[in-house]
């Protein structure tokens, strides 16, 4: 007899590079899936700067990296620790941790030497919880020849499928879509920037981490011939299954499209807003025209600027009303969609349950993903 429920937990730090996201999840039989506690931590500086040394080539890479992926295992160990406390739990009552690690590297357009790389040592965050960790999730999906990318949707198909069509967009660092059709089919892609360029530029002009609520960038006007040259790159006129990351979009990159344009810094910014959401509407309105709600999770469901943006431009984009509203209208917190799936990952990795999605990730069929490092 199946119990009714276990007990899971999600770990992720996405390419924003801002901390981690600790989730207790409850699942049960079916990978019904609900958050029981959280906790958010933000990298102390050295782990933060590490880990955006490694998204570019430099010296003593494989040393530098194993150091990273120590510290890291010991910070997730101390987000679980804090997490099992809240919840009054012992290692004992968790059966499996699903750790995302740090993408420092992803090119999955090599063919049988594609590959992606999160940095982290599950063995060692086994070590220090004494719970099983389940971690790598990508490299699975890349072997069948799929992008590794993006993962979520097959959670979100579980958590958010209606009779309605919908649409998942999560923006954290980079952006991605799960488009839910009202016959049950499901689809997904990267669909570009998140907050990746908009925290670099934030954090390269004034020192910040991020631009609160997109406050900077209400102060600047957007620049047309900017965002039509952002929006030149060949990444989004490719047809999905695609994804991204750091390895195409970064300062650099906004440097070349800036040229030698002088441009108030605050225009940038309110230009790189409306690069993301100019980007996630018109890929929306091309492949899922029939959605009738956008469902927004991630960080930056938290940033007013953008999400006021995305309802004006859905003007633009759609002949019909597109309500637009974050992941708490469905009732669950925004923040925590994405340690939840990696919670569900671990938990279908457990029950041998294939969760990645073909037609999402282009991978030649289903696949059981993750590796299993014992407490």
């Amino acid at each position: 007899m199946n119990k009714p429920f276990s007990f899971y937990i999600g770990l992720m730090s996405g390419t924003s590079l801002d901390g981690i996201d600790a989730v207790l999840a409850k699942i049960g039989p079916n990978g019904e899936t609900s958050a029981q506690a959280s906790i958010s931590m933000p990298f102390q500086p050295t782990l933060r700067k590490a880990l955006f040394d490694l998204q570019s080539p430099g010296p003593d890479e494989l040393h530098r990296e194993k150091q990273a992926a120590n510290t890291l295992a010991l910070a997730y160990a101390q987000a679980v620790e804090q997490l099992l406390k809240k919840s009054n739990l012992e290692p004992s009552d968790i059966c499996a941790i699903g750790a995302h690690g740090q993408t420092i590297r992803h090119q999955p357009h090599l063919g049988d030497m594609a590959y992606t790389h999160q940095t982290l040592n599950p063995a060692l965050l086994a070590e220090k919880t004494g719970i099983d960790v389940i971690a790598d999730f990508r490299s699975r999906d890349l072997a069948a020849g799929g992008h590794g990318a993006p993962l979520v949707p097959a959670f979100h198909a579980q958590q958010f499928a209606s009779s309605k069509n919908i649409a998942i967009l999560n923006i954290g660092g980079i952006a991605n879509l799960t488009l839910l059709s009202s016959e049950g089919s499901v689809r997904g892609f990267d669909c570009g920037p998140g907050n990746m360029l908009m925290d670099a530029w934030i954090q390269e002009q004034q020192g910040n981490p991020f631009d609160t609520n997109g406050a900077w960038a209400l102060q600047g006007k957007v620049n047309e011939a900017l965002l039509k040259s952002m929006l030149s790159d060949p990444f989004f006129a490719k047809t999905p299954p695609k994804s991204t990351g750091r390895d195409d979009f970064h300062l650099q990159w906004l440097q070349e499209k800036l040229g030698n344009e002088n441009l108030q810094a605050e225009d940038i910014q309110a230009t790189l807003l409306h690069l993301t959401a100019h980007s996630t509407l018109d890929a929306l309105s091309r492949y899922a025209p029939q959605t009738e709600e956008l469902l927004v999770c991630g960080g930056g469901a938290r940033n007013g600027a953008l999400m006021n943006l995305l309802k004006v431009k859905a003007l633009q984009f759609f002949k019909h009303a597109l309500k637009i509203s974050s992941t708490d209208s469905a009732g669950i917190d925004p923040q925590l969609v994405e340690g939840l799936a990696f919670a569900w990952l671990a938990w279908a990795h457990q029950e041998k349950r294939p969760a990645n999605l073909p037609a999402v990730t282009g991978a030649k069929g289903p696949r059981v993903l993750g590796a299993r490092y014992p407490a």
